[in-house]
Order: C-alpha cells, then sequence, then structure tokens
C-alpha cells in the first residue's frame, strides 16, 4: 500500500492538498482532499456597508470574478426587498454567461488539456493525417444548437480551426524546436512518459496543441462584454438595485451606446463559434477514445448525490427567500438527485425551494474536521455561520512541512457543507444529471428551450459514445463532457438575453437600477438575504444578515467548499475524496489519473508535488513550477 501526497495541485486557482492510498492493484481505498489556505473574507465583511459588499467579497477569486459579485448582490437584494428592473437582469445574465463560456474554454484548454494532451506525443503526428483529421472530426462530433438563436448576425464567422498541412506542420516545427531546446516553458512539469497519453493518437495531440496555442489568444476577447457593463475584467462592477451603466442609443458618449452593444455581440459570437468548432468537437473526440479505452471511472459523488441552485431569471423577479427567483428560472435544476449511478429507475430526485432556504438544518456547514471551531457543538445554518479558526496541524510533519494529515480530526480550511445532513457534488455535471433525470421522471413536462438543449446534448453525446447516459454522465469523462455542453448552452444563453436586452431597449426601456432603496433610512433595522447562482464550477450561495445598516454576518458557501471539502464522520466522503476513491491509477509515483479527476471539477489551487510511501517517508519532491527555483530531491 503506497501513500501519495499532491502538495500543491497545481494548474488551478489557489492551493489544494491531495493525499491518497494507493494498494498493488492501482485502486485508491483512503483520499484526503485539504484546503491549504484561510479565506478570511467573511470576517473583513463584519460592520461593513453592505452595498460594498460586492466589491469586497468578489476578490475571494480572481478567476471567477463576477461570480461572487453577482451572488452577493443578490443577497443583499433578497434582504432589502429590491427588485431589479429589466435590463438589469439581461445585463446580469449576459455577464454570467459570458463568464461561464469564457472560464470554461479556459479550464479546458489551459489547466486541464494537459491531462489529455501531450506536445511530446504530437512530434510523431503527419501534419497532413491531422488536417485531414480536423475536418473529421467537425464533420462527427460537431453537436447540434436546438436552441432559439441558431442563426450568427455577424456577416461571417471569424473564428474557424485552420486544417491545412502546412498549419499543422508550423505548429509541429513550434513544438519540436521547444523540446529540443530543453526548456519546455508552459508545456513543463507533466509525467510525458505516463501510458495515458498513448490512448490518443498523435495526430490527436498535435490537433489539441495547435488550439491550446489558438485559445491564448482568442479567450480574452471573450469577456469584453465584462468591460461594455461593468467596465473593466476581473472584477467588473455592480450596484445594488441593477446596474451602473447608463444606456443611450443616441448619445455615443453613453457607457452602453449602439457602438459598444455591436462588440458586444461580437464577443457573444465569438464564443459561440469559439465552442461549436473547437471546444466540443475536441473535447467529444477525445472523450470517445477514453471511453473505449474503458477509462470510465472518477465519477464518485456523482453517482450518489449532486445539488443545483437554478440558473438564469428569465425576468426580474421578488427575493429569493420567498421564492421568486425559483419561479422564474430558465434552467429549473434547483434540486438534489440521489442514486444517479444506479440507474434512472432508481434514481431520487427532490426540489430545493424557498422553504429549504430558511429551514434551520437544510443546509447547514460543519467544522468537524476543518481547521475552525463552533461555540457549540453541531452544524450551522449560514445566518448563524461562525468563522473561527483552530489550526491544529498534521498528523505527521510541522505546521509549515507537513508529511500526513489527520483524517482522523481536523485537515482542512474548507467546512463541510451539507443538505440535510448530507454531502453533494455541484457544477455542470450536476445541473445536466438533474435536467435529465426530471425528464425521464416526467418532472419537466414543458421544458424550456434550454432544458430541451440540454437532453437533446445528452442524447447527442450518448450516441456518438454509443452507451447510455447514465453510463458516461457520472464518469470523470462525462464531468469534463458536461462542462463542454455547459459552455454551448451559456454561449446559446448569452444569445438568447443579448436579444432580448436590444428588444427591450428598443422599446424605449433604458432603466438599468432601481434606487428606491439605496438610502440607509428606507431598510429594516435588522433583515436576512440569500443570493443564489449557477457559477461555472457549480452552486454558489451568498448569506447576509444586516443590523443598524451595516452588515452583521457575512458567509459564503462556494462550489468548491461542496467539491473540495473534507469528510463527515456521519455523511462520508466529499465530491473530491469520493471521486479519488473511484480512480485506478496505473503508476503510482506518476499519479496522472488523480490530478486529472481534480481538475475534472475545475478547482482553484498552485507549485510542486510531493510523494510518499506506505511508511510516510519522502520518496521524492517533483517541481510542478519551472520557475520557481525549487529543486528535485531523491
Amino acid at each position: 500500500m503506497a501513500r501519495i501526497a499532491v502538495d500543491p495541485v497545481t494548474r488551478i486557482e489557489g492551493h489544494l492538498r491531495v493525499e491518497v492510498e494507493v494498494n498493488g492493484a492501482g485502486q485508491v481505498s483512503d483520499a484526503v482532499s485539504s484546503g491549504t489556505a484561510w479565506r478570511g473574507l467573511e470576517l473583513v465583511m463584519k460592520d461593513r456597508d453592505p452595498r460594498d459588499a460586492w466589491a469586497y467579497i468578489q476578490r475571494i477569486c480572481g478567476v471567477c470574478t463576477t461570480a461572487h459579485a453577482l451572488a452577493s448582490v443578490r443577497a443583499v437584494e433578497d434582504a432589502l426587498g429590491i427588485r431589479i428592473p429589466k435590463n438589469a437582469n439581461y445585463i446580469r445574465n449576459i455577464m454570467a454567461a459570458t463568464l461561464t463560456v469564457q472560464d470554461h474554454i479556459v479550464h479546458f484548454y489551459h489547466l486541464h488539456a494537459l491531462d489529455w494532451v501531450s506536445p511530446v506525443e504530437a512530434l510523431s503526428a503527419d501534419a497532413t493525417a491531422t488536417a485531414n483529421l480536423q475536418n473529421a472530426i467537425l464533420n462527427a462530433y460537431r453537436v447540434p444548437l436546438t436552441g432559439p438563436t441558431a442563426t450568427n448576425t455577424e456577416a461571417y464567422p471569424h473564428d474557424f480551426p485552420a486544417a491545412t498541412p502546412a498549419y499543422f506542420e508550423s505548429i509541429k516545427a513550434k513544438v519540436k524546436q521547444i523540446v529540443d531546446s530543453g526548456q519546455l516553458g508552459i508545456f513543463a512539469a507533466q509525467w510525458w512518459d505516463h501510458p495515458d497519453y498513448k490512448i490518443l493518437p498523435p495526430e490527436v495531440h498535435l490537433l489539441a496543441v495547435a488550439h491550446y496555442l489558438e485559445m491564448l489568444d482568442k479567450q480574452r476577447e471573450l469577456v469584453t462584454p465584462h468591460v461594455v457593463f461593468g467596465g473593466k475584467n476581473p472584477h467588473p462592477h455592480y450596484v445594488v438595485g441593477g446596474m451602473p451603466c447608463s444606456i443611450s442609443l443616441t448619445d455615443g458618449n453613453a457607457p452602453v451606446n449602439t457602438a459598444r452593444l455591436a462588440i458586444v455581440d461580437r464577443a457573444i459570437n465569438m464564443g459561440r463559434t469559439l465552442v461549436n468548432n473547437y471546444y466540443l468537437p475536441d473535447l467529444i473526440a477525445i472523450g470517445n477514445l477514453y471511453v473505449k479505452a474503458g477509462k470510465v471511472d472518477g465519477g464518485g459523488m456523482a453517482k450518489t448525490c449532486v445539488l443545483g441552485f437554478g440558473a438564469y431569471p428569465l425576468e426580474d423577479y421578488s427575493r429569493t427567500s420567498d421564492g421568486g427567483f425559483f419561479k422564474n428560472l430558465l434552467i429549473r435544476c434547483n434540486g438534489v438527485v440521489e442514486n444517479f449511478g444506479q440507474g434512472i429507475a432508481n434514481a431520487v430526485f427532490s426540489e430545493v425551494n424557498e422553504n429549504d432556504l430558511t429551514a434551520p438544518d437544510t443546509f447547514t456547514e460543519g467544522v468537524e474536521h476543518a481547521w475552525y471551531e463552533y461555540d457549540k457543538p453541531g452544524d450551522l445554518h449560514p445566518w448563524q455561520g461562525e468563522t473561527k479558526h483552530k489550526f491544529t496541524g498534521p498528523k505527521e510533519g510541522t505546521p509549515t512541512m507537513w508529511e500526513t494529515l489527520d483524517e482522523q480530526g481536523k485537515y482542512s480550511w474548507l467546512k463541510t457543507p451539507k443538505w440535510k445532513g448530507k454531502l453533494c457534488e455541484v457544477g455542470p455535471l450536476a445541473r445536466y444529471i438533474i435536467i435529465y433525470v426530471k425528464a425521464a421522471k416526467g418532472l419537466l413536462p414543458e421544458p424550456t428551450w434550454a432544458e430541451k438543449m440540454m437532453l437533446d446534448q445528452i442524447a447527442a453525446v450518448s450516441n456518438v459514445l454509443g452507451v447510455p447516459a447514465e453510463t458516461w454522465l457520472p464518469t470523470m469523462v462525462g464531468r469534463t463532457a458536461a462542462r463542454a455542453l455547459d459552455c454551448q448552452l451559456n454561449a446559446e444563453i448569452n444569445k438568447f438575453f443579448f436579444d432580448k436586452l436590444i428588444a427591450n431597449i428598443k422599446s424605449g426601456d433604458t432603466q438599468v437600477a432601481n434606487t428606491e432603496k439605496w438610502a440607509i433610512e428606507t431598510w429594516p433595522k435588522e433583515c436576512a438575504g440569500v443570493g443564489l447562482y449557477e457559477a461555472p464550477r457549480g452552486a454558489l450561495s451568498h448569506w447576509i444578515k444586516i443590523k443598524d445598516g451595516k452588515t452583521d454576518n457575512y458567509q459564503c458557501i462556494v462550489p468548491t467548499t461542496w467539491n473540495a471539502c473534507p469528510r463527515d464522520d456521519k455523511a462520508g466522503h466529499g465530491a473530491y475524496e469520493m471521486a479519488m476513491m473511484d480512480t485506478h491509477v496505473a503508476v503510482p509515483d506518476k499519479p496522472l489519473e488523480i490530478v486529472k479527476v481534480i481538475r475534472s471539477f475545475d478547482p482553484c489551487m498552485a507549485c510542486a508535488t510531493h510523494m510518499y510511501n506506505a511508511q510516510g517517508e519522502k520518496i521524492r519532491v517533483v517541481t510542478t513550477d519551472p520557475y520557481s527555483g525549487m529543486t528535485v530531491e531523491e
């Protein structure tokens, strides 16, 4: 039995350590997931003006940026009973969809792709065969659109994959120059001799590396709607009651005018072409080969319990905690599905509604294995949440040089969120499983166009893979594929709400903010609110209590908290831990499968890998950041 520690997991944002025990057959018998950084922004929020909460709290992350701002303003508006204008709702949805498209594309190509494809393997590819493969993939693996806006408003598509031998020969030459130099740069620090890289033919490797390089340039333009509507990216601006960008179709100096709306339209259409012509075909081609190779592990908690809050309010709505949010959704994935791994007949769906938000024991957080403590034993509802640190150190090692974590005690800076005492996986895969199960059980008698598109996407991928959705969805490949499908869906949602915004502006409505309750004098002495949002990484909730015009308590339950949380003695392991335990490891001292399944969640963490044997002795330290200045130890 070998004990492997990966710390930190690289190519993610933030800091994460995982430990696994692997037997001689490559089976993981135990897994530990530890968030190694303390997030203290909840304490920063104490006594601050709730109208400024979004600006502070979105600094939780520099990657998903606007996600926390949106959840925050929704929480404050829920507490104060503010209804935002139509335009503000449309603009917020456009910014949310923009984030999702850009985040998923960056995740696949620049964070996750190198777990699947290798620049070293690409060197043996034939350029002509790669060009032929590019056309074959586009013909075979493009998922047809079934949304309401299948047309492109531009004169011609600007973004289409190059498919000539000369192009791929030039890419191959560039990669060869890098490899021959011995300085792999952005391709450094990976186990390129791992057997998983032999699953794909060299031409797929070359094709994917070419697209990796192309997306480095293209992804920056995708977020221009944030700049137009929010002033900048990252961390665009919001305002409690709506949006801060005034609209005029006649004033050329207005923050939002016809010229800038055209820029937004260009970015939205770019996202649509990138996902349809690059991302989805690439992903399905790779996933198809993995499924055919029998790589259908890594599903973990997707088989047992997934959670969603629902996405994209169609119009302006009343308070979330009074039910307005749930009655007005384009994607009604507000619910929990249990036992999906046992098949549709045994899957159980439970709706999540406003009563669950206010119930004291439905949504809670525990600190049994987290480096925090509560004044009283048990779990707490977020409105009563406490953020009191209690660092106890590792089981073996020092507070600054860990050897093994104390899985029987406290071992993570993440709390453990629960739904009715159960741990859940969140994310695109959860959303797709929920909609799929609801439809199969007759709980979506009249699906929205977006829900129908999700079902059509699942059917299309099932047809390509040749296996039912119940087989491929709850796997690591399924989790990665669901993210690509979610990207295509959000690209169409982006266009859908942009068209609604343009139509509403043309009707003469240019209002973007409701300031009726801006003044503190109009607020109740005490109130509480919650803001929900299906972020790219999954179900996000911000919880605020306001007292005497100031923030009295602020708690966030973020997607990575749900997925990367430490275990619970009653509820069991979290999603990361269960996914690792559902993963086969071929080469213990090169655990590519472990980091691959972790990155399939799109977590946020960063620099070197530590290996340990069964006795807890250090085997080696492998530098995973070529610019860190660290050395390799034996």
